[in-house]
């Protein structure tokens, strides 16, 4: 006959392993997505300098992403967080005349995605720092960025600057905690891995891969993520 002390031993020890089924289960995969600029400033420079005709690049790149991780994942048990900076979209509907945040929202709803705006770099470090421990198995950015920073904002405020940025010097305040155990983190924005991904590395534990170079997003008219100049590297 089992004792009562043993009961409960065995209870506490069920109780461990469902949750730590349930933990596995939750797992997440975190996307974070910067913003366009706008036409108004981008048509004063020369044709080949000229930056996001297309306004949903850094969108697309994103929802490839997430079918990517769903083939590879698959379907069970796979969650993404989906961080969007909100003010870039907002401006370039308004230019465009077309109802930007609307679509994000609808695609995030088709992929079972939970969408978060955010409006900083510091608002991001904020929310991510809160998901659960270890629960994050992958990262993404998709946006503008040069070897210092991942620019949010990029020519939509002012011509060829950033208002709005996540800066390698900001990552002393970005928790690792989430990421998991082997979690794989990449930049698919410029020049991340030249200087960026040492400072991701030495706050988080983790990796970061990043580009050698220039990303060239024009490889999403054939359905494929974005190319590099030069290599990934870490």
């Amino acid at each position: 006959m089992v004792q009562p002390r043993n009961m409960k031993r065995i209870a506490l020890l069920l109780i461990c392993l469902f949750a730590s089924v349930g933990f596995l289960e939750a797992a997440q995969h975190v996307i974070l997505t910067g913003g366009p600029a706008l036409r108004k400033w981008e048509n004063y420079r020369t044709e080949r300098d000229r930056h996001d005709r297309w306004w949903a690049n850094f969108v697309r790149a994103s929802t490839l992403r997430m079918d990517e991780i769903r083939r590879a994942y698959g379907t069970e048990g796979t969650s993404f967080v989906w961080y969007v900076y909100r003010t870039g979209y907002d401006k370039r509907g308004r230019e465009d005349g077309k109802p930007y945040t609307t679509w994000i929202t609808e695609q995030a709803a088709k992929r079972n995605a939970r969408l978060v705006w955010i409006n900083s770099g510091n608002d991001f470090i904020s929310k991510f720092n809160r998901l659960p421990a270890r629960s994050v198995a992958t990262f993404d950015f998709f946006g503008h960025s040069n070897k210092h920073c991942f620019l949010l904002d990029y020519s939509s405020q002012i011509l060829g600057a950033s208002a709005a940025w996540l800066h390698e010097s900001q990552l002393r305040s970005l928790s690792g905690r989430p990421l998991a155990k082997g979690a794989i983190c990449k930049s698919w924005g410029c020049h991340t891995a030249e200087s960026m991904s040492k400072y991701w590395k030495s706050a988080t534990g983790v990796p970061l891969i990043g580009a050698v170079g220039k990303t060239d997003y024009a490889t999403l008219t054939h359905g494929k993520l974005p190319s590099v100049s030069g290599r990934w590297s870490q």
